[in-house]
């Protein structure tokens, strides 16, 4: 089955962007989920930066994945998309010079478009992983990251944390990143209509809400209207694949051992989060 080429899929993305619809995103991991996505008639996919990290290192997400490790993900999905993906850039590994790279390595490998993020990344000495940095430092990303641009369908979202700052400040990162160039606004951390419909105000690139599942926010019709284009609610296909095969194998062995473990149970079980907030404590001075 031939594959769409990139630009033509950036191309769908773009068309999405522009429409009046708000579309929810598959999360897809690998080619095979890639490919179920698009003949179930999805839209648009999206590569976590969460998922990235557990099937490439088995490891939680706090910024342990490198650049190649992602890209290489990136392009086993992009060498079979019949559908635009959205890759999670984090922060695009480093500074204004390393998201220079990441563009152009994330654009090889065939995504439609990225986000990226500003979020200090990873944690500093003794901080933990919510701080933010500068407003001038995220433009100076963006701006880095329109440079190296080939393909300019290729769309290029700035995502902050709308959970962990004032509205106001909000409300400036956002306007600042619009008039920095950035093709859409990804925000997470979103809390009600009447929170999305401040930051909204005065925007007019496309958005992108991750909800996490928030019933607050449920209103397709409502997002739309206040420019919400893309919605990414989670990753429960992944995890439901984490359970089954948990259960698979446990019933293979003829076990009964943890039979009642869901599957954020599974993920903490095997990704050992406390060695890592161990280490943390010890050579970051990190506090819980």
């Amino acid at each position: 089955m031939q594959k769409a080429c990139h630009h033509e899929l950036r191309n769908n993305f773009r068309a999405l962007l522009a429409s009046q619809a708000s579309f929810r995103t598959a999360s897809v991991f690998d080619p095979l989920s890639a490919r179920i996505a698009a003949d179930l008639g999805f839209e648009v996919g999206i590569l976590g930066g969460s998922v990235a990290s557990l099937q490439v290192l088995g490891a939680p997400d706090i910024a342990l994945i490198t650049l190649s490790e992602f890209v290489e993900q990136a392009s086993r999905i992009g060498r079979v998309a019949r559908l635009p993906v959205i890759a999670d850039a984090d922060h695009g590994y480093g500074n204004a010079l390393n998201v220079m790279r990441t563009v152009i390595e994330l654009e090889r490998a065939g995504v439609a478009a990225l986000t990226l993020e500003d979020t200090l990344l990873p944690a500093q000495f003794g901080r933990k992983s919510f701080d933010l940095i500068s407003v001038e430092e995220g433009v100076g990303k963006l701006r880095a990251a329109q440079e190296v641009r080939d393909d300019k369908s290729l769309a290029i979202f700035a995502r902050t944390h709308a959970g962990v700052q004032p509205l106001t400040e909000v409300i400036n990162r956002t306007r600042a990143y619009q008039s920095a160039g950035a093709d859409g606004i990804c925000l997470v951390g979103v809390q009600n209509f009447e929170h999305l419909e401040a930051i909204a105000e005065g925007l007019c690139v496309p958005l992108m809400l991750v909800t996490y599942g928030n019933l607050e926010l449920r209103n397709d019709r409502r997002l739309a209207e206040l420019g919400v284009r893309i919605v990414v609610d989670g990753h429960a296909p992944y995890f439901a694949a984490i359970k089954a095969t948990y259960e698979s194998l446990r019933e293979q062995r003829g076990t009964s051992i943890g039979n009642d473990l869901n599957a954020s149970e599974l993920v903490t079980n095997y990704t050992f989060p406390k060695d890592y907030l161990t280490w943390a404590r010890e050579y970051m001075n990190v506090k819980e």
